[in-house]
């Protein structure tokens, strides 16, 4: 009788132990279907779907990893599948949008013209590629505080911001290719830099959180509220100046710090 007992507690910890390894990649892969949704939204020249499937993206990204550690169901299945996630979702989608919506205009300009348009999406999509590569490697030997280099859903999330704020003002993406093309490029290129940019992983426990933090979420749910894309967009800008700031900050403070044991010294 006992052993018929252990083996259903067996069977029925084994079940429990699949269902939550599979809650998290099914996260991963509504990510990745919201990813998939809006490159053929962007090809049907729906932009808005296509810039609202990413950040719905990015929300279920942000979930999955979450739901995985607090229910300690991460796996290297799980890592990978991630990441080939993000490329699509972060990576290729963003890019499809942003050419699909104004880069191809350049091609009117001429061959060359055409060309740089089609570059700045596929450097986007490379940097986002490489970004992820070598996140992966440095999984175990990172600052959990800190991400290197800009984050692919807060590029592809800023990216995707500014589409919807141009369509929403009814700005013309033919005369607004040439900065789109600057855009892309650079956020892209901060994906791969060695900026360092605040995770967000290591946030105090709620009973150590300042009062403060609620009047925030509350500000920032009202501002949402009123223009998604706007708030968005500047939110976005903001957290791609912030890496600047953190990474300067800290390279004077690390020549300060050597400056001091140099006098002592």
């Amino acid at each position: 009788m006992s052993t018929n007992n252990n083996s259903s507690e067996k069977s029925r910890s084994t079940l429990r132990k699949r269902g939550i390894y599979l809650l998290p990649n099914a996260l991963t892969t509504a990510a990745l279907f919201a990813g998939f949704y809006s490159i053929i939204a962007a090809v049907g020249e729906r932009y808005v779907a296509a810039a609202i499937a990413v950040l719905v993206a990015g929300v279920l990204d942000g979930i999955d990893g979450r739901v995985a550690r607090a229910t300690n169901s991460q796996s290297e299945f799980g890592l990978y599948y991630d990441s080939m996630s993000d490329l699509i979702s972060f990576g290729v989608a963003p890019a499809v949008l942003m050419y699909s919506w104004s880069l191809h205009f350049l091609r009117d300009i001429g061959p060359a013209a055409g060309k740089v348009g089609w570059l700045a999406a596929f450097i986007f999509t490379a940097c986002a590629a490489m970004r992820l590569a070598r996140f992966n490697a440095q999984a175990k030997r990172i600052d959990n505080r800190y991400f290197q280099g800009l984050a692919s859903p807060a590029a592809a999330g800023t990216l995707v911001a500014t589409v919807w704020f141009c369509v929403q003002q009814g700005l013309s993406p033919q005369s607004l290719a040439w900065l789109m093309a600057l855009i892309t490029i650079v956020l892209g290129v901060l994906m791969f830099s060695r900026l360092r940019y605040y995770s967000f992983k290591s946030l105090p426990d709620a009973e150590q959180r300042p009062q403060g933090w609620a009047f925030i979420l509350l500000l920032l749910f009202v501002l949402l509220a009123l223009n998604p894309p706007l708030v968005l967009m500047l939110s976005g800008a903001l957290y791609v100046i912030s890496g600047i700031v953190i990474t300067l900050r800290g390279r004077q403070q690390r020549r300060q710090r050597r400056a001091q044991v140099d006098r002592q010294d």
